[in-house]
């Protein structure tokens, strides 16, 4: 896998991995991804392979993805990859969450605290009601089997 450079530092950070039968291992830093996007990544690889994760060190989390079936090491090393790429999503994800926060909010409590718009299902019903007081202008009620008298 490519190192990829951070330009702020001068320090390069990779994904190293090591590839056994049928299973792909790496160990994820929760200074570079946090454990949200850890979760979120690892929730996407649930229904292609077994996964399994453990904690060998303080903010290290290590990723097991064991294939449900039979894969060579260029299989192994692809799926290493994507689990790379998706960290890499699940990270911008929180990152836009978290700035748009405030937003949402805003937008949650505007939706539920302004005074509502009165519904389509209630301005016609107002309207039929104001069509049957114009023609009855003393709005006498008449039942319905004496309307030809």
């Amino acid at each position: 896998m490519s190192p990829q450079t951070d330009s702020s530092e001068s320090t390069t950070v990779e994904l190293t991995y090591n590839i056994d039968e049928r299973q792909v291992s790496f160990d994820v830093h929760e200074d570079v991804f946090v454990l949200d996007a850890i979760y979120g990544a690892a929730y996407l690889f649930v229904d292609r392979c077994w996964l399994f994760l453990a904690r060998p060190a303080d903010k290290v989390v290590r990723v097991h993805l064991k294939t449900k079936e039979e894969a060579d090491e260029a299989a192994l090393d692809e799926l290493a990859g994507e689990f790379a790429n998706e960290l890499l999503n699940q990270a911008m994800r929180v990152r836009i969450g978290e700035s748009t926060a405030t937003l949402r909010e805003y937008t949650m409590a505007r939706a539920f605290f302004t005074t509502p718009v009165q519904s389509s299902i209630d301005a016609l019903l107002a309207e039929l009601d104001a069509e049957e007081l114009e023609e009855d202008d003393l709005e006498i009620s008449v039942p319905w089997e004496e309307t030809g008298a």
